[in-house]
């Protein structure tokens, strides 16, 4: 396959990753948009395997087959409601692959350059050679290299130093991607305590331990050698380990996409090292992609970008506010009589939706009050759930109309006028502490007002507080009846009796 097909063919799978982003922007087009990447992705790796320079190509094979196999067993066996985990988890890969390529890039350059001195040849003399002059020149050596190994061999001592430059940031942004993303894999997976967690030292011990790296870098750069650049993912493996550590839960979905981020940056710094310029491309898309979701989502929780970044939200500055009241519960049968008589309700999924597979009894429930003539709509916040999107993919997955499924912004203003409002599973997002509480972890974060409707009925399992640890005032406002049980089993009881 010549150069020129492989350059056609990254041409076509970033124009395809392009349109992949752009029609996830809209529910209508984002299966559409999926496929977009599966194609460009397909054609990228077919043009990568069997380009020119390839070598071991057996290997590679067996390689692709594995990892497809063991994803797609993966991928069969995850439920919805653990899709934010292993998100994270496949940002860990990428951080780790980075740093193997790093860490290979110099091993092959150190091999060239041990190949170039036994044969006496020297890297400007080279550069100067056509193709069969350097295949003279090498006494046949230089065709047997990888294309990696050609382009390392052409490389001037100015473009050495570059590629040390590239193979240092891949190793640091991807040892902080990867440390980071299993935090987070673990923090969602509950296996990891969602309280924010730090060192003594705290955001000094993280300043240090960069100081620390660039110094490393600097001492790789003036020829120190490899070891320099595996104490560099050690440490920066720490600072990826203590930044997310030191992220509350409430703040958890900022951190997925902003992971995201880094592993797209991750890629694109390999890309440079590797002189593949669909890498540099794909990269790049994802990086930014992925750096403005996490600035959207920050502004929708009145965070700051670089705070968060930084790991220095999820923990209160002062004492709480005490809740007073009690939580009052409500059966199936009294549920049921008061969206007998609602003209208007709203429904606020959230995690415990998820959790309880209960979309399509929402949607059942949905299809019905609309059956009667009631105006049913869904408030979405941009957080809601532990992913982006977390909840618009469920109500997708129930066909749950998309003209009803509406944005915070969008909704936010219609609680005073609505007969009802069914939270399933949420709490921070509706948690008037946001508003009432300035020692609240959430205070200032834009919420669904539900507590301005005329009724609230909480579908929760207990009386425990959410996955962010946050009490919520809502649950003893006057207005507001807890609605205690499995979401789903609590809802087929519900439409058991509006059924009756």
């Amino acid at each position: 396959m010549s150069i020129g097909i492989v350059s056609a063919a990254y041409i076509v799978a970033a124009i395809l990753f392009i349109l992949s982003l752009g029609g996830l922007s809209n529910q209508e087009s984002a299966k559409r948009a999926v496929w977009y990447g599966i194609a460009g992705m397909a054609v990228a790796v077919f043009v990568t395997v069997f380009g020119p320079g390839v070598h071991n190509l057996f290997l590679i094979l067996v390689a692709i087959a594995a990892g497809g196999f063991a994803g797609w067993i993966v991928a069969g066996r995850v439920q919805m409601t653990e899709m934010p985990q292993l998100v994270a988890a496949l940002h860990s890969f990428v951080g780790l692959a980075a740093v193997f390529i790093g860490l290979n890039a110099d091993i092959m350059l150190h091999d060239v350059n041990a190949l170039l001195a036994s044969h006496g040849l020297d890297r400007a003399a080279l550069a100067l050679l056509d193709p069969t002059e350097l295949a003279q020149a090498g006494g046949g050596f230089f065709g047997e290299l990888t294309g990696f190994g050609k382009k390392l061999a052409l490389k001037d001592a100015a473009e050495i130093g570059i590629l040390k430059t590239e193979v240092f940031l891949g190793i640091f942004i991807g040892a902080v991607t990867f440390t980071g993303s299993v935090v987070a894999f673990g923090k969602l997976a509950g296996r990891v305590d969602g309280k924010p967690k730090k060192l003594p030292g705290g955001h000094m011990l993280n300043a240090a331990a960069l100081a620390l790296c660039l110094a490393l870098g600097l001492l790789y750069l003036t020829g120190a050698g490899i070891w320099t650049m595996v104490l560099v993912t050690l440490i920066a493996g720490f600072i990826g380990w203590h930044l997310i550590m030191g992220i509350g839960g409430a703040d958890m979905p900022v951190v997925v996409s902003m992971l995201n981020s880094y592993s797209g940056w991750a890629a694109a710094a390999i890309g440079f090292t590797l002189g593949n310029d669909l890498l540099i491309v794909t990269g790049a898309l994802v990086g930014s992609s992925g750096a403005i979701l996490s600035y959207i989502m920050c502004k929708a929780m009145n965070r700051k970008f670089v705070s968060v970044i930084l790991g220095g939200f999820g923990g209160t500055s002062g004492p709480a506010m005490a809740v007073e009241g009690e939580q009052i519960a409500i059966d199936a049968d009294g549920v049921a009589q008061a969206l007998e008589d609602a003209d208007s309700v709203v429904i606020i999924p959230g995690y415990g939706m998820a959790v309880a597979q209960a979309q399509q009894s929402v949607s059942e429930l949905t299809r019905r009050l609309r059956a009667q003539g009631k105006t049913v709509r869904f408030a979405i916040h941009p957080v809601a759930g532990r992913l982006p999107g977390h909840m618009n993919v469920l109500l997708a997955e129930a066909r749950v109309p998309y003209d009803i499924v509406l944005e915070m912004d969008e909704i936010n203003d219609d609680f005073p006028e609505t007969d009802v409002a069914i939270v399933i599973g949420s709490n921070d997002i509706v948690n008037p502490a946001a508003q009432d509480d300035p020692n609240s972890p959430i205070a200032g974060m834009p919420v669904l007002e539900v507590w301005k409707a005329k009724q609230v009925f909480v579908s929760k399992r207990g009386q425990g507080t959410g996955y962010s640890g946050i009490e919520n005032p809502l649950f003893f406002k006057d207005n507001t009846r807890m609605f205690y049980g499995d979401a789903k089993k609590s809802l087929d009881e519900l439409l058991a009796r509006s059924a009756a």
